[in-house]
């Protein structure tokens, strides 16, 4: 097994362009949206909501797709929207008020790259004005955003596909069909893990705005707060108003890949200790965090470990990411690229199933197309939003401190504290949860 590292959100983004893999039939709806009257030949008009450093990953890949226009680019920060106008060409116009992008008739969808606590006010509302959408992971702030999120997409029947690309690739797709084929035997444990050195944040003191930045408006619903340059940016997720930390922030990618292969919604139980030990910065979420998940499979079920070290770069199996599923007859270790078996009896060899399972045209070409065909995505909200939950769960259960008792069907706990964060407390006015019915 090759010895990764790391690569930053932008450089997922770019590098999953050529990438070819798993559409899990599994995971899509049962029944196609309703079509609409599209030429095969008739570009796909798109709006962006959000073009930092992720948001510009991607409209540097859809705008490479033959059939799609980009419309409008928006951002609350002017050189982030410049920038990305630039990138477009001319005939595409900027926006700093999302609403904008919202307001045009002929805009067939949008993708959402905001920070975490701007995915569901916009997507709603785009649902509302019947844009298929695009949002970057974790699908939402807080679960109960996620499940109105779903909601929303569903009333409105609009093609989803949440921003989880690593999904589409050829080692996901192997590793599933190893593990359901039942060649590692019963599979008890599952660990997920990221160690990275994380240090350098420091605690620069608050200052004004940047220029060309509307902070109020990129505050939105979040507490309002002195403008500090951690906060901004990319290191918003280590801040609690903003996002739940590197747990929610990956958790849909290697997470995903336990979902996938074990064939499993949600977790029955979860605890969770951890805390901010080791950096010496202003940062909020944890440095030091492990989670265990309890799942029900069968007679007895299995467990999902999720370790995270930021001021260590050391992990499991000499890789700073990855996946491992402890089975009867073989133990598999996998990271984004590559996977081992490695059997319990040494010497003896794991045959390996024949694939099954069909490929994916990559993640953003499969959104695209979904539109065209009114067909669901693989990682359409639903299952994107039950990814997403594990990350929140986690994070409530540090929270809380008390071992949680997931109702998957209720989405609420056994805990009265650990059922006030599944919400935010309080939107800051203006902003409000838009209502879906």
């Amino acid at each position: 097994m090759v010895n990764r590292k790391l690569p930053r959100r932008d450089f997922l983004a770019l590098s999953a362009l050529a990438a070819t893999g798993a559409l899990p039939t599994s995971h899509a709806a049962a029944t196609s949206l309703p079509r609409i009257s599209r030429s095969p030949n008739e570009a796909i008009t798109l709006g962006f909501i959000g073009v930092g450093g992720m948001g510009t990953g991607l409209l540097n890949i859809f705008r490479a797709m033959p059939d799609v226009r980009v419309a409008t680019v928006c951002d609350v920060y002017e050189p982030h929207r410049r920038r990305a106008r630039d990138l477009a060409g001319e005939k595409c116009e900027e926006a700093a008020d999302f609403r904008r992008v919202l307001d045009r008739k002929d805009i067939d969808a949008v993708v959402v790259a905001t920070p975490d606590h701007w995915h569901a006010i916009p997507t709603i509302l785009a649902c509302q004005a019947d844009k298929d959408v695009y949002c970057e992971k974790p699908l939402s702030y807080r679960i109960a955003e996620g499940r109105a999120m779903v909601n929303a997409a569903a009333k409105h029947q609009r093609v989803t596909q949440m921003g989880n690309l690593i999904h589409a690739g050829e080692n996901y797709r192997r590793v599933v069909e190893i593990v359901q084929s039942g060649a590692l035997g019963t599979i008890a444990k599952t660990r997920v893990w990221m160690a990275a050195d994380r240090r350098g944040l420091g605690s620069p003191p608050d200052s004004d705005p940047p220029a060309g930045c509307d902070y109020d408006f990129w505050l939105g619903p979040a507490p309002k707060r002195p403008f500090n340059p951690n906060r901004f940016t990319f290191n918003w997720r280590y801040y609690w108003d903003y996002a739940g930390g590197i747990l929610c922030d990956f958790c849909c990618h290697i997470v995903d890949l336990v979902h996938w292969a074990m064939d499993v919604r949600a977790p029955e139980t979860i605890t969770a200790t951890g805390g901010r030990y080791a950096l010496d910065d202003n940062a909020e979420t944890p440095d030091s965090l492990e989670v265990l998940y309890h799942y029900k499979k069968g007679q007895k079920g299995f467990d999902m470990i999720w370790s995270q070290t930021d001021f260590n770069s050391h992990g499991l199996e000499d890789m700073g990411l990855g996946i491992m599923f402890q089975g009867t007859n073989a133990t598999l270790v996998a990271n984004y690229n590559t996977y081992k078996i490695i059997p319990e009896k040494k010497g003896e060899k794991i045959d390996e199933p024949p694939p099954s399972l069909p490929r994916s045209p990559g993640h953003h070409r499969e959104w695209l197309d979904a539109i065209r065909s009114r067909s669901q995505c693989s990682c359409h909200f639903e299952y994107g939003h039950r990814l997403s939950s594990v990350g929140h769960l986690g994070n409530i259960a540090l929270w809380s401190g008390e071992k949680l008792h997931w109702d998957a069907q209720a989405e609420v706990t056994n805990s009265t504290n650990g059922n006030k964060h599944l919400k935010r407390a309080e939107y800051r006015a203006p902003w409000s949860l838009p209502e879906v019915s």
